[in-house]
């Protein structure tokens, strides 16, 4: 059973995205800030963590830098209410595999999260590749 680590600012968002995650089947644990989920995910195994960018203590940006030095980092999926494209892109190039505007789905989130968990590294390269292609083409 996949572990995902929910991280943000925002307790109604937290609970949220807990409940949607247990109910498709994976195990989650939440951190409030950057600084939190940088202890835990030092401690504990997870497979994917979903990572705010704006938050206190430490933001989202400053746990892509930490992780970027990892060798055995989870992945990343930043979910963000920044939408703009540098924010994308800058999210990309720091290795988030993935990149969710709020407001979002629920049910296209769950999608994201399960076929970023099916790929495989290289398909996951490939596709970070293709978005930031599309997003530099699109600015």
């Amino acid at each position: 059973m996949p572990r995902v680590l929910i991280v943000d600012d925002e307790p109604d968002i937290l609970l949220m995205l807990r409940v949607n995650l247990e109910a498709d089947g994976y195990t989650t644990a939440l951190a409030a800030d950057g600084e939190s989920a940088l202890e835990r995910i030092g401690e504990e195994t997870f497979d994917l963590v979903l990572l705010d960018v704006m938050m206190p203590v430490m933001d989202g940006w400053g746990v892509l830098d930490r992780l970027a030095d990892e060798s055995e980092a989870p992945l990343v999926i930043v979910v963000s209410a920044k939408s703009s494209r540098r924010d994308m892109a800058r999210a990309l190039e720091m290795g988030a595999v993935a990149y969710v505007t709020k407001p979002f789905s629920p049910v296209d989130l769950s999608a994201v999260v399960a076929r970023v968990l099916a790929a495989s590294p290289t398909e996951l390269a490939a596709e970070r590749e293709t978005t930031l292609t599309r997003i530099r083409q699109e600015g």
